[in-house]
């Protein structure tokens, strides 16, 4: 993104000036694409780059159940790590197997509105099947009378990027109820997704609740809806210090789905018996899978 702002300043100011004024008109007339299920392109999800990010950790997707294409799932991905680099190789490039293991299916990663106001960056960005998380975005997905559509959502979004340090099974949901309404409201099936290794690609500099730097961090996502963590991990040709992620597995699994039944005027009480249904699920997830990808038994997740 800085790049691409880069970019459009230095030709804002020079002589080829009349460009970004063209590029700010094609932006306001297509404003709204990032709302009504973007504009992908099977041409860059295919680029052989994403063959080589998804090879270099390596990123592998698991299912643990058949869907239904006839239908529309949400999918909650979990953890948000600090590239959420699970949820981008497997649901913005071709190279993890996405359709073979879930054949008939389309997959929409939900992202913070606010990327799409970076000129350049934006049309990257929706090339790859990547949309808006507003709650316009997710119901244009969500309402395909035909189905096949999946919403995938970082529900913990960037107040759980502040906790990913490597180690960390801390998850930011208690509160989070947003995905819930918008699953019944369109009678989606929910389905939990845990990305073991997500946490793991960085190291984070210490920002502990009430430290000066997390009241900070916490303060700009407040502000302007998103933070930044302060990351390191290695280099190119060294692996003492560096913005490169450590080369570390990442398997993400895909869990069973969670039979939704559209309501379109739930209840609080109902609301809150999906949600805790989808904690018991997402946990069983984890606790089903944990031994297998290096987590210790006496480990479990710890909901905030």
């Amino acid at each position: 993104t800085q790049c691409c702002w880069g970019v459009f300043i230095i030709l804002l100011l020079g002589n080829y000036w009349f460009l970004p004024v063209l590029y700010a008109l094609w932006l306001y007339l297509d404003w709204e694409t990032p709302q009504t299920g973007g504009r992908r392109s099977k041409w860059v999800r295919n680029w052989t780059v994403w063959k080589y990010f998804t090879d270099y950790f390596p990123i592998h997707l698991i299912k643990t159940s058949d869907l239904d294409p006839s239908q529309n799932y949400l999918f909650g991905f979990h953890p948000h790590g600090i590239l959420v680099a699970g949820a981008f190789g497997n649901f913005c490039t071709e190279y993890t197997g996405f359709k073979e293991l879930f054949p008939g299916f389309t997959p929409y990663l939900h992202i913070l509105p606010f990327w799409f106001g970076c000129p350049f960056f934006r049309d990257y960005a929706l090339s790859t099947g990547v949309v808006s998380a507003s709650k316009k975005s997710v119901s244009h997905v969500l309402n395909n009378d035909r189905g096949g559509n999946v919403a995938v959502i970082v529900i913990g979004g960037a107040e759980e990027s502040l906790d990913a340090h490597p180690g960390s099974l801390t998850l930011s949901i208690l509160k989070r109820r947003g995905f819930i309404k918008m699953a019944l409201k369109y009678g989606a099936h929910l389905v939990p997704v845990f990305s073991f290794g997500e946490n793991e690609l960085f190291k984070q500099v210490a920002n502990p609740k009430g430290s000066w730097l997390r009241t900070l961090q916490e303060s700009l996502r407040k502000i302007v809806g998103f933070t930044l963590p302060l990351f390191h991990a290695r280099g190119i040709f060294q692996y003492s210090f560096g913005l490169m992620p450590y080369r570390k597995p990442i398997h993400t699994v895909v869990g069973k789905p969670i039979t939704v039944t559209q309501n379109l005027n739930p209840t609080l009480e109902e609301i809150e018996q999906l949600h805790q249904k989808y904690l018991q699920e997402l946990s069983k997830l984890f606790e089903d899978h944990k031994e297998k990808y290096g987590i210790p038994d006496h480990e479990s997740l710890l909901f905030k």
